[in-house]
């Protein structure tokens, strides 16, 4: 059916606004709402399963089951916020802000190893700033996106070369470089993240493939030299251990992956019920509303959930390669390719550590597991997507 057959029996101030919501340039085509709903999706799967995990939680819950509801459904809103700002402002605009948005991220990096610095889960990753932490690596991976798409679709995109020379290449890897130093030292999750995100904007730049291979390179004897000179922390090696022996300290560095499995292994096909599962209101599952949030859903949704989630996950990643793919410039296709590696590369090890088939390593799981900042940089990314799909589409 027509717009015109659908409006034809409406008044006329009702036709006519019609015709402005399904035109070509209306914000309505524009968005990409697959994309939306996916993440409303996740968020909205993320808000109950966080709850579950939680309400029972008096050692952490201030004797409030909805405490963790209620700020999980506040960060989720100032997220919506943010993303809602970016493309109103849109990412062509943000450009000349990349440098003072980069330079903050190092900053406050930096300020972890400072007093204002504290520690998690033998973690010393985040701030605490007026009662509330940070983790300042979650703005670092955005910064490093838009860093590098900068530095590499520069000369591109100003017409004066088909892929980026090896100077801004050098450049690009430098940026990177520096935030993948700092965050090394502490928090190998993130490091791992920023790492795939480093790959993925190098494969999206047109740079050749020498330089890929030389990532790939470097980054293999950056970690043989990691491990070789004793900068991870004890509990950081016990970790890797019991991922290729997950039977070597089953009450110790193994317990949360075999407790895991045996959550998402007791929901069978369709779950216990949400509230209901035994390992879950047990509290046999550290971590359970954060990194483990995969688990809640295994458990009481059952593969079914578990399913729901991942499918969600792969519309998610399927619209974005789509307006990677779509976009207009270099710019615009590198911002939306680092995105979709960051998002890709997460959910699959946060998932696969449920599973026990990635090692442990303290990665969210994205728009699901309880966490203010994760929260707000997954959806400053769907709001970066949305502009580079607004944007083309407007140009269409």
């Amino acid at each position: 059916m027509s717009v015109h057959t659908f409006s034809s029996g409406l008044p006329p101030a009702r036709r006519s606004g019609i015709r402005r919501m399904m035109a070509r340039d209306s914000l309505f085509r524009r968005v990409d709402w697959l994309l939306l709903l996916a993440a409303g999706g996740l968020t909205v799967l993320g808000c109950l399963l966080v709850w579950s995990a939680t309400w029972t939680r008096t050692d952490i819950n201030e004797g409030d089951p909805h405490f963790f509801l209620i700020r999980h459904a506040l960060n989720a809103a100032i997220g919506i916020a943010l993303a809602v700002g970016v493309m109103w402002l849109g990412h062509q605009r943000l450009r000349s802000a990349v440098p003072v948005f980069y330079g903050f991220s190092i900053v406050l990096l930096l300020l972890v190893f400072t007093p204002l610095g504290t520690e998690i889960n033998g973690q010393r990753a985040w701030l605490s700033i007026a009662g509330y932490t940070v983790q300042p690596g979650e703005f670092a991976k955005v910064a490093v996106i838009l860093g590098m798409a900068t530095v590499l679709a520069a000369q591109v995109d100003a017409g004066d070369r088909d892929h980026p020379a090896g100077r801004p290449v050098l450049q690009a890897l430098g940026l990177a470089a520096l935030p993948l130093a700092i965050v090394v030292v502490d928090d190998m999750g993130m490091a791992m993240v920023i790492g795939m995100i480093v790959l993925g904007v190098l494969l999206a730049s047109g740079a050749t493939i020498f330089w890929t291979f030389g990532l790939m390179a470097a980054g293999a004897a950056g970690a043989v030299l990691v491990w070789t000179l004793g900068v991870l922390d004890e509990y950081q090696i016990n970790r890797f251990a019991a991922f290729a022996n997950p039977e070597l300290d089953p009450a110790g560095a193994g317990y949360n992956t075999n407790q895991a499995r045996i959550a998402i292994g007791s929901g069978g096909l369709t779950g216990t019920g949400l509230f209901q599962g035994s390992q879950t209101t047990g509290q046999f599952v550290p971590e359970q509303q954060t990194d483990f949030i995969f688990t809640v859903a295994g458990e009481e949704l059952g593969f079914v959930g578990g399913a729901g989630i991942i499918l969600l996950i792969a519309v998610l990643l399927w619209r974005a390669l789509r307006i990677a793919r779509g976009a207009t410039d270099l710019y615009s296709t590198i911002i939306a390719a680092g995105l979709v590696a960051w998002l890709a590369f997460q959910s699959f090890e946060n998932i696969g550590m449920a599973l026990g088939i990635m090692p442990v390593a303290g990665i969210p799981l994205p728009f699901v597991s309880y966490g203010g900042t994760a929260m707000m940089a997954s959806w400053i990314a769907i709001g970066l997507l949305e502009s580079i799909r607004m944007k083309r589409t407007l140009s269409a």
